[in-house]
C-alpha cells in the first residue's frame, strides 16, 4: 500500500474515513501499524504482524462459512494469484474460461510479474513459483516437474545446423541466448543431462538479457538457441516458428509450487484452485 488514498478508492470510501479507522485501531492496539511519510505509508514490524494475524483470521472466517459445502458447490469470493507472465499469457489464462464457466461467482485478482512478490504485505492468497524457495517461512505445495526443451528458429538452424549430439553444439559453431535476471552476474550455461546429474557448457552468445519474453523473442529473431518450459513454447513450436532440438539432452526439469504465506491461507478456493492448476499443467510435467 503506497497511500490511504489508494485503499480509499479500493475500498470505495472516503479516504478521511479510512484515516481514521485506522487511528483509532491503533489507539486501541496502543501500537503504530504504520509509518506515515508524505509519499508513502508502510507498516511497521507490529503492524505486518497484525496484518498477518488478521488475514488468517479472515481466511479461517470463509473457510467456516464454506467447510459444510458439498465439493460440487462453485468457488465464490475474491481470490488473488500472481505468477510469471510467461505462465500467465501461455497456460494459464486461455484457460480460464473453463474455470470462469465452472465458478461465475468466482472474482480472481490475477497478478503477472517475473518479480518476487510479498505474500502477506501485497495480499495475495497463493503464488507460482518455479525452482527453489528460498523463503523458509512460506508453504509450498508442489504442483509437478516441469519439462524444459531446447529449441531454435529454423532460419538459425539453416545457418549453423541442427545439432544432434553436445559435440556438434561446439563444432558446428553454435550460439545460446544467455539469460540472466542480473546484468554482471555469472552467465549460467547450456545445461544438458550427464548421467544421474545435470552439467552445463558455457556456449559463446551475442546477446544477454534479464527478461523471460525478450529470452523468448531473441530465440524466435534467430539469435541463438535457448532453453525454456515446454507449455512456453508450445504454440511457437507447434506454427513453426520454433523447432526442438536435441530432444535427448533435455535440461533439468523445474519443480513448479503453489506458495502460500501459511497453512491456514489453504481455504477451500485455494486448495481448488491447486487442483485445477494441476490439471492445466499435467501435460507439461515429467
Amino acid at each position: 500500500m503506497t497511500s490511504f488514498t489508494k485503499a480509499a478508492e479500493t475500498l470505495g470510501t472516503p479516504k478521511g474515513r479510512v484515516s481514521t479507522v485506522i487511528r483509532d485501531l491503533e489507539k486501541e492496539l496502543g501500537v503504530a501499524l504504520f509509518h506515515r511519510t508524505t509519499r508513502s505509508v508502510q507498516l511497521t514490524e507490529d503492524g505486518r504482524l497484525f496484518y498477518t494475524r488478521a488475514s488468517d483470521l479472515l481466511a479461517e472466517a470463509q473457510e467456516l462459512k464454506t467447510m459444510f459445502d458439498s465439493k460440487e458447490s462453485g468457488l465464490s469470493g475474491k481470490l488473488r494469484v500472481d505468477m510469471s507472465t510467461e505462465l500467465a499469457r501461455s497456460v494459464v489464462v486461455p484457460a480460464l474460461p473453463q474455470l470462469i464457466a465452472a465458478h461465475p461467482e468466482l472474482e480472481l485478482e490475477l497478478s503477472s510479474t517475473d518479480r518476487r512478490v510479498d505474500l502477506v504485505r501485497e495480499g495475495f492468497d497463493c503464488v507460482i513459483r518455479f525452482g527453489s524457495i528460498v523463503d523458509e517461512t512460506l508453504v509450498a505445495l508442489p504442483l509437478g516437474r516441469l519439462r524444459m526443451i531446447n529449441a531454435a528458429s529454423p532460419d538459425y538452424l539453416r545457418k549453423y545446423g541442427t545439432p544432434n549430439t553436445l559435440n556438434d553444439l561446439v563444432n558446428q559453431g553454435h550460439k545460446m541466448v544467455h539469460y540472466n535476471s542480473n546484468f554482471g552476474g555469472e552467465l549460467t550455461g547450456w545445461e544438458y543431462p550427464d548421467k544421474e546429474e545435470y552439467k552445463s557448457i558455457l556456449l559463446p552468445g551475442a546477446v544477454q538479457v534479464n527478461n523471460v519474453q525478450t529470452y523468448h523473442e531473441c530465440g524466435l529473431a534467430g539469435l541463438g538457441i535457448i532453453q525454456a518450459g515446454q507449455p512456453t513454447l508450445a504454440a511457437h513450436i507447434e506454427r513453426g516458428d520454433l523447432v526442438e532440438i536435441l530432444p535427448n539432452l533435455r535440461p533439468e526439469p523445474l519443480v513448479a509450487y503453489l506458495v502460500v504465506a501459511h497453512r491456514r491461507n489453504l481455504s477451500k478456493r485455494v486448495r481448488l484452485f491447486k487442483t485445477w492448476l494441476e490439471e492445466v499443467l499435467g501435460p507439461y510435467f515429467v
